[in-house]
């Protein structure tokens, strides 16, 4: 069982002035092909994400795929540190961890302490992992215009 001890002056609702952007790199994965897409979000469409918790369900029209519903899986915040679905908050906390997300041991029994930031996308985040749950008429990868991007590859490998 995960106990937890917070602070009220800890834990604050983020409010982003005009002059800071956030950039979210979004990882997509795309059950049906088995294969992910990396999409850059900034601007509104990454200020509309914070706040939000893994397992809650995003409209795709904040990723530039309308249509297109996805639910957040994990992520990691600036310094590399994993999101945990079970560790509620927008910060960084040191957990007292066995085998599970975050630390995995090479020993029966071994426990480690690791830091693990939590369920909640913060501004310091910058990976969010997704995964497609209610799919459009059009592929992801003609939305993202990724089959023009091997159509580019194709005619610079020949021109060489």
């Amino acid at each position: 069982m995960l106990e937890l001890y917070s602070c009220k002056y800890h834990e604050s609702n983020v409010s982003l002035g005009d002059n800071e952007m956030v950039e979210f790199k979004v990882v997509i994965n795309d059950t049906k092909s088995g294969k992910s897409h990396q999409v850059e979000v900034s601007g509104h469409h990454a200020n509309s994400l914070i706040g939000k918790k893994i397992g809650d369900e995003v409209d795709g029209i904040f990723i530039s795929l309308p249509g297109y519903k996805l639910e957040i899986t994990g992520g990691t915040d600036k310094n590399g540190f994993p999101m945990r679905k079970d560790l509620p908050g927008m910060r960084r906390r040191r957990l007292l961890l066995t085998d599970s997300l975050g630390f995995h041991a090479k020993e029966k029994g071994l426990r480690m302490k690791k830091s693990i930031h939590g369920n909640t996308v913060s501004q310091n985040v910058v990976q969010i992992n997704m995964c497609v749950t209610k799919f459009s008429s059009k592929p992801i990868e003609k939305i993202l215009n990724l089959d023009g991007d091997k159509e580019k590859k194709e005619e610079a490998k020949e021109e060489q």
